[in-house]
């Protein structure tokens, strides 16, 4: 039981893996008509750099503030955070509200590497 008990605490630790998505998807999502970018980290990690024309909405609070933003639950999103652990779990809580046209990014750093190379 001890075994079963520290491999599922060792999962539960690990960060979630973005969905597999390219570069090219995310640039072309993000050259959609009214595509919003949010990044879900937090406000000292926004202000250390984020993405430019990203609006920030930490991953906790992005279901009760999401409708502000982007009322038209067909609106490309492209969600990132550190790791893309935080953009899944606000990506799933967007699509608990109907919102449809999600990509979760994954990590900045990572993200700002492919947006680079992408131009």
């Amino acid at each position: 039981m001890r075994i079963l008990t520290a491999v599922v605490t060792l999962l539960l630790s690990l960060p979630l893996a973005a969905d597999e998505v390219s570069p090219q998807q995310v640039v072309n999502a993000l050259q959609a008509p009214g595509a919003v970018l949010i990044d879900v980290r937090t406000a000292e990690e926004f202000a250390a750099g984020a993405l430019a024309g990203a609006s920030r909405i930490g991953h906790e609070q992005i279901a009760e503030q999401i409708a502000a933003l982007v009322p038209d639950k067909n609106t490309p999103i492209v969600l990132y955070c550190r790791s893309g652990r935080r953009s899944a779990l606000a990506q799933d809580s967007l699509a608990q509200l109907g919102y449809r046209n999600l990509i979760n990014a994954g990590g900045y750093d990572q993200l700002k590497l492919a947006l680079v190379q992408q131009h």
